[in-house]
């Protein structure tokens, strides 16, 4: 699916779950996958855009040099299959939560053809100065 857009914010429950919002549901009924992401957020990919990123960095891999192949290991070693319960919520593993900083609350973020998990703060740091580059027209 292209069309994961949108914000909302949710709250790590005491098991390190999360809740995914209602409108995003319907693409993961059949699972999906946590891994890093760039900018210290984590991404949740439905399975076949998993499978296509997973494709991406195994060609990286084999056709780039030394920093390419650490990448790949190490998005792999920390990436993890997650299932939704009928709330919508799944867990979240400690490794990812660490990754990106989550506890407490979390922006679960649209990003097209994926959803982003961002630490508020990281969020605003990282994201938020695009909000002038789009008032300045600079954003083509």
């Amino acid at each position: 699916m292209l069309g994961f857009v949108g914000q909302f914010q949710h709250s790590l429950d005491a098991k390190g779950r999360l809740i995914l919002p209602a409108r995003f549901r319907p693409e993961f009924e059949r699972g999906g996958h946590v891994s890093p992401n760039s900018e210290g957020c984590v991404a949740l990919w439905t399975p076949s855009e998993f499978a296509r990123q997973s494709e991406e960095r195994l060609a990286q891999a084999r056709t780039g040099g030394s920093a390419e192949r650490q990448a790949a290991r190490y998005w792999a070693a920390n990436s993890s299959d997650v299932e939704f319960d009928r709330q919508g919520r799944f867990a979240l593993p400690a490794t990812i939560r660490a990754y990106a900083e989550l506890e407490g609350d979390v922006l679960v973020v649209g990003a097209l053809d994926h959803v982003e998990l961002w630490a508020p703060a990281t969020f605003e740091r990282m994201v938020g100065p695009a909000e002038g580059l789009f008032r300045r027209g600079d954003d083509e």
